[in-house]
């Protein structure tokens, strides 16, 4: 199965160092495009435009996919598949450690995209009422409870997802945490 694996904020591509190579031994081909500014300064939506170009790039107008969001990049994925007709094409969206109801942490960042990262944001509304263009996906979200970043914790717990626990020690630890890279392996290996 093709995988996009879309980072959070600061990040680029080379965040899934470990994921993508772990994905791809197991027979998935993996995007991890790095997008620009990576800090989301001119807003998520600038960066799921960005993204939809590089899937397009990689993988043409057509062909399906699963998408896999980490923190910010949760959000701006959200964007892609609910705005920009992502979801005409993913049939399988993971989250992780992505703040579904906003962060508390973006109030110390500024920037269009901390902005929308915020609780009770515009931008979170938004996605909130197209939401029901995510029905016919199978969605999953991983977060921890020892999150420093996503503040509450529970944000990343998406109710609209098969949400899992994951004994991560830190937000970024998420993405080599053994039992994360499993199951998500197994979610995206399902028929």
């Amino acid at each position: 199965m093709r995988v996009v694996l879309v980072h959070g904020i600061f990040d680029t591509g080379s965040k899934f160092k470990t994921l993508k190579p772990y994905l791809e031994a197991r027979g998935h081909v993996c995007l991890a495009p790095s997008l620009t500014p990576n800090d989301g300064r001119d807003g998520l939506p600038a960066l799921a435009q960005q993204l939809k170009g590089e899937i397009r790039a990689a993988f043409g107008p057509q062909a399906p996919f699963a998408l896999v969001g980490f923190s910010m990049g949760g959000l701006v994925s959200r964007w892609y598949l609910q705005e920009l007709g992502g979801h005409a094409r993913v049939d399988r969206f993971a989250a992780i450690a992505s703040p579904m109801q906003g962060t508390i942490w973006a109030y110390g960042y500024p920037g269009e995209g901390a902005r929308q990262m915020r609780p009770h944001s515009d931008f979170l509304a938004r996605l909130g009422g197209s939401a029901h263009k995510l029905d016919r996906m199978e969605l999953f979200a991983y977060w921890t409870p020892f999150d420093a970043v996503i503040i509450p914790q529970d944000s990343a717990d998406w109710q609209l997802a098969d949400s899992r626990r994951i004994p991560a020690l830190c937000h970024p630890c998420m993405l080599w945490h053994p039992d994360l890279m499993a199951d998500l392996a197994e979610q995206l290996a399902a028929d």
